[in-house]
């Protein structure tokens, strides 16, 4: 009986030791591996307002901490696809200089050192930038995974660029353009209507789980010195944009003059 317990506990042991080496494993190999992230998003520029914004969604969790930048009265950028967040800060700064969205776009891109070539390249990314004019740019790297592109407005005041990679299609960002040109009312409800038309299009292929949105002006904010207008971030749902047109409204209730 005793021999019997000992094999029993050394196989055991051998069984919860692989166990563990299993998870160690994997652990590492999650740390070394860079998070896919297959997304949508809309930057755009109010002319009657001077606002600038931005609003993104995809199934990766709390995407608002690495797609949306922006600035007062500088511009916006959006940075996705295989990501390199210091592209935003590096256009904004670009964007004070005077540069265009387009000079700021392959400057930054062809001086990227491409550190990860093998499983992170810069040939993946994919980078748009608007600035305070409503002067747009954006570029889909060849290896972004497809479906992958970019759309800019073209309505008469309208000022966009809606991008995304891992689409259902090309439909995607037709539809994300088509509704935020023809939403009427504030900025926040033209992006988030531009999101809602992205998903209704068939949106990113695996699904939904976090969604964003920036709006900036200068000293439009609601406390002083304040230039965020909004600052909204879904980081998990199943429903990441219906949540966020629920904080839209929200704030839209909250800027009305109250009698």
């Amino acid at each position: 009986m005793r021999s019997t317990r000992r094999i029993a506990n050394v196989a055991l042991a051998l069984t919860l030791g692989a166990c563990s080496q299993a998870r160690q494993t994997v652990a590492t190999t999650a740390e070394d591996t860079p998070w896919p992230t297959g997304t949508f998003s809309i930057l755009a520029y109010d002319p009657e307002t001077g606002e600038i914004g931005g609003a993104v969604q995809s199934r990766v969790f709390s995407v608002g901490n690495g797609v949306l930048w922006a600035e007062a009265g500088v511009g916006a950028a959006a940075t996705q696809a295989i990501v390199d967040v210091s592209y935003g800060p590096q256009a904004i700064a670009m964007l004070k200089e005077g540069k265009t969205p387009e000079q700021v776009v392959k400057t930054i891109w062809q001086r990227d050192p491409d550190p990860r070539p093998t499983d992170w390249t810069k040939e993946g990314r994919q980078f748009a930038v608007i600035d305070a004019k409503g002067n747009v740019f954006a570029y889909t790297g060849p290896k972004a995974t497809e479906w992958a592109g970019h759309k800019s407005c073209s309505a008469p005041k309208a000022k966009c660029t809606a991008q995304g990679n891992i689409l259902a299609s090309s439909r995607v960002v037709d539809s994300m353009v088509a509704f935020f040109e023809r939403t009427p009312g504030h900025l926040s409800f033209r992006l988030l209507a531009a999101l809602e038309g992205g998903q209704l299009a068939g949106g990113d292929t695996r699904g939904q789980q976090s969604a964003a949105m920036v709006i900036v002006k200068k000293d439009a904010g609601v406390w002083l010195h304040n230039d965020t207008v909004l600052r909204l971030q879904v980081d998990d749902s199943p429903e990441p944009i219906k949540e966020l047109r629920r904080l839209v409204e929200k704030a839209a209730a909250q800027r009305r003059p109250r009698g």
